[in-house]
């Protein structure tokens, strides 16, 4: 009778247990649903004001991961620290999910402050050094952010098991020699990490510019923590390592500001007519659109016993539209040496004539 009657006790506890799970999920739910409408008519109301264009967005993006947080969170503080059977197992399972969550609602977070940062910033890239050096910036530091957040959600998912956590603690204490073989292996991922920050930071570059690297020239496409993204001349797409910015030497055109000065060297005779030259080439620039209408100019920069090398430069608002009146430039003088003036076209003297 004694076991019976314990056994009775048992289920009775158990279907109480139950009930009360069943109560407290249902009392979460509800409480999150009325937290979450709350929350929308408050936002709403001083979305209304000058805030609109940030409590908007975080509103839209972070609503389910919230009200996803105030569930969990409700169901983990509402369940009773109970022994070590079912209900403890569940509470644990509801703490890792509540960490889970709220990374999940910080890495959303810090979406929104990008897209709202980018948002306020003009969306002309190219004149405006200010918002390509925000935008090198920004988008390094939400990453490098993210990965610190799960880094950490992970860490605090670990450390919840017991066994877990004094086995780690015991590995650390005792050798050491793991630590820097997990150092070793990431040095290359954290060295281009950092140099990823060094980069948007530095000062160097930013997305937007014009560089040349390698002989290569092309417009910085992205920055990212581990690599640089380079959209170049002919639309190909060069990935280098953001280590490359910091150990080797590149051309900025544009760090200081998106005008280039783009030129072109040219070998005629000796008795080719510089005026003459220096005339047709202001035609052709001043009737290209491509230039800036800012500054040309034509010298001799350097004379062979066959030649005399003449550049012409002039400035644009761009790299692309740099390169392209150079080619203008240069097909339009070829065209009228040819046409015009066949003898100030370079030639080979066999003797000295008098």
């Amino acid at each position: 009778m004694r076991w019976r009657a314990r056994e009775r006790r048992h289920r009775d506890h158990g279907e109480r247990l139950l009930m009360r799970t069943a109560l407290v999920v249902l009392g979460a739910l509800a409480a999150a649903a009325v937290v979450d409408l709350v929350s929308g008519v408050l936002v709403r109301r001083i979305a209304r004001g000058r805030y609109k264009w940030l409590l908007e967005p975080l509103r839209h993006a972070c609503r389910r991961p919230a009200a996803t947080v105030l569930l969990v969170g409700a169901l983990y503080f509402a369940l009773p620290p109970g022994p070590a059977g079912w209900q403890g197992y569940l509470r644990h399972a509801i703490l890792l999910v509540l960490i889970a969550v709220g990374a999940w609602l910080v890495i959303k977070a810090l979406h929104v402050a990008e897209a709202v940062a980018f948002s306020r910033l003009p969306s002309d890239l190219i004149t405006s050094r200010r918002v390509r050096r925000a935008r090198t910036q920004i988008r390094p530091v939400r990453r490098l952010t993210v990965a610190v957040v799960t880094i950490v959600a992970v860490g605090l998912i670990v450390i919840t098991f017991r066994p877990v956590r004094l086995f780690g603690i015991s590995v650390l204490t005792s050798a050491g020699v793991i630590g820097a073989l997990i150092g070793l292996s990431a040095r290359t991922a954290l060295g281009n990490a950092f140099a990823g920050i060094q980069v948007a930071f530095a000062d160097g570059l930013h997305v937007g510019d014009v560089l040349v690297v390698d002989g290569e020239w092309g417009r910085v496409e992205e920055v990212k923590l581990t690599n640089v993204v380079i959209r170049l001349w002919d639309e190909r797409m060069l990935n280098l390592p953001t280590t490359y910015f910091t150990e080797r030497p590149f051309q900025n055109w544009t760090r200081n500001e998106s005008r280039v000065i783009g030129k072109i060297q040219l070998h005629v005779d000796h008795t080719a007519d510089l005026d003459d030259l220096r005339r047709e080439s202001r035609r052709l620039i001043e009737e290209s659109p491509l230039w800036d209408r800012d500054r040309w100019v034509l010298q001799m920069v350097d004379a062979t016993p066959q030649t005399v090398v003449l550049q012409v430069e002039a400035s644009a608002a761009d790299g692309a539209s740099a390169w392209d009146l150079r080619c203008d430039l240069r097909e339009g003088l070829i065209r009228y040496l040819r046409d015009h003036h066949p003898q100030w076209l370079p030639r080979t003297r066999s003797q000295y004539q008098p």
